[in-house]
């Protein structure tokens, strides 16, 4: 069984920064890719970051310039440092690791929320 375990959401004000954190556990498959998602209310779940075990990254054009994901294999943990927060950020922030194996393996976090206030 793998688990996610996110942490690092609150509440800033706009144009301020978080670090979000994403630990993971169990038999989880090192060479994996592992993301963040967002999803606002009344709106689809949505990529945000995604990392390969090798360390391309891939950005949703909304945060490209702002956000920055990273991973230390070692720990199995994966960040996302958000800079120049906006208010359209505020979501529910979740972590994804995903393989394959013959079959896809994929597993999300409980979420950890974001809100961008003043």
């Amino acid at each position: 069984q793998v688990q996610l375990v996110e942490s690092g959401g609150g509440l800033v004000q706009p144009g301020g920064s978080l670090n979000l954190s994403c630990a993971a556990s169990g038999s989880i498959f090192s060479a994996n890719v592992m993301g963040w998602y967002r999803q606002a209310p009344g709106k689809q779940r949505e990529l945000v970051a995604q990392i390969s075990f090798g360390g391309n990254t891939n950005y949703a054009d909304s945060v490209k310039g702002r956000f920055t994901i990273s991973r230390d294999n070692a720990k199995k943990t994966v960040y996302l440092q958000m800079n120049s927060l906006k208010p359209e950020d505020t979501a529910t922030y979740y972590c994804n690791a995903r393989w394959v194996i013959g079959t896809l393996y994929n597993y999300w976090g409980q979420g950890t929320q974001v809100t961008v206030s003043s």
